[in-house]
């Protein structure tokens, strides 16, 4: 007989977080890298080290120029293809894209994806253990999307990998990317960026800072400091309230319509208020709270113009080939903020350049339109790379523009 997980059972059922455990959980297809510290942010904190936990697909050349950096969004992790199994509770989140003859060929391309600093499934961030034992939780220091970008450039260091062939990101995964070729122009021959703007609106961040409040105060949250608690003691109902509100901004209101209308389910509840709390029960058991905040506030604060002069003189400057996508139905990154990026980018091949993916889903469709998506990343991988430029920005040079 299968029992439905529902009520107090399922509360029960849920770990105190989702996030990957070193020694607890299957590694999988992960790979690591110990970055020496200190690594020092933006924010005038520092980390003492940066474990990176990232998957790779293919072969790097012998002259290591043929890497792809691969960026994934708010709560995708770096098991970007392949199957599920041991350590990897879904297949990967852009698998249609990687692989041999695919948009990021692994018989061209070595295609490396990295869990972002301040996730949960294997990088440090809020879950992992301290210097002293005990989970980083309420320590655990501000981070930027630009802080984000410096792991991921001392990856590439520990790879041995100087320059990336392209660098591909969508959502918080395009910030990164649009990071990449602002911060470190020499190290990217291209950028691709998808459903992101150049810096966090003011409805983006009012939204944004509702979910932090929703998980904050949930009882659970004790501060931050939750990990120590048993299974069913996490912040699980402000988190799955934060989800709720993320799930319907990442869909459009005609497909939710199309999808749901305002029918009832045979129990009673309305099928459109089945669906988020779905997605509010699944990113409880497989993500932490902690994880969810600290990478929303990172995405709040994203301003690809702060310490450069402004995002036009930014970009204008910028010598790196971006390629800019959009979807027409996205409503959390509407359609003129990528307009904006390619307007505001000067290079001659690319200027003014937008690539629109029509579709129902919403902001979602980054994921979900596999064949336009890849029809992007083939046009912007076969266009002509940078040159590279003078060196990469150095941490002073930004304070003083």
């Amino acid at each position: 007989m299968t029992v439905a997980r529902t009520g107090r059972w399922a509360t029960a059922c849920r770990p105190v977080s989702g996030a990957w455990r070193a020694g607890r959980d299957p590694a999988g297809a992960r790979r690591f890298v110990e970055l020496p510290g200190p690594v020092e942010l933006e924010s005038g904190a520092s980390l003492p080290g940066v474990t990176v936990a990232y998957e790779a697909w293919g072969r790097l050349d012998p002259t290591a120029s043929n890497a792809l950096l691969v960026l994934h969004a708010l709560t995708g992790d770096s098991h970007a293809a392949g199957p599920a199994g041991p350590g990897h509770v879904s297949r990967g989140w852009w698998d249609a894209m990687i692989g041999p003859g695919r948009p990021l060929d692994t018989e061209r391309y070595f295609v490396v994806c990295p869990n972002v600093l301040g996730g949960c499934q294997g990088t440090t961030g809020p879950s992992s253990t301290a210097a002293d034992g005990r989970p980083w939780g309420s320590r655990w220091p501000q981070i930027t999307i630009g802080d984000q970008v410096l792991v991921e450039a001392l990856l590439a260091d520990a790879l041995g990998i100087r320059r990336f062939a392209g660098v591909v990101g969508g959502s918080m995964g395009g910030m990164r990317s649009l990071e990449w070729a602002l911060r470190y122009p020499d190290r990217v021959a291209r950028a691709v960026v998808v459903a992101c703007g150049a810096a966090a609106t003011a409805e983006q961040i009012a939204l944004y800072s509702t979910q932090i409040a929703a998980i904050t105060a949930d009882p659970g949250w004790r501060g931050g400091d939750y990990h120590h608690r048993p299974a069913g003691a996490g912040p699980h109902a402000g988190m799955g309230l934060a989800r709720r509100m993320a799930q319907v901004s990442y869909r459009s209101e005609r497909e939710l319509a199309g999808r749901f209308g305002n029918r009832v389910r045979p129990d009673g509840r309305f099928e459109a208020e089945s669906y988020v709390e779905h997605h509010a029960d699944k990113l409880v058991r497989r993500f932490d709270a902690g994880s969810y905040v600290t990478l929303t506030r990172a995405m709040m604060t994203q301003d690809a113009g702060r310490g450069r002069g402004g995002a036009a003189a930014a970009l204008a400057r910028c010598p790196v080939p971006i390629a800019v996508a959009g979807v027409d139905s996205d409503r959390l990154y509407p359609l003129y903020l990528q307009r904006e990026i390619a307007e505001m980018a000067r290079v001659p091949a690319l200027a003014g350049r937008l690539a629109v993916i029509r579709s129902l889903y919403g902001h979602d469709a980054f994921l979900l339109e596999a064949d336009q998506v890849a029809d992007v990343i083939r046009e912007a991988l076969d266009a002509a790379p940078a040159v590279p430029a003078a060196g990469p920005e150095q941490p002073g040079q930004r304070a003083q523009q």
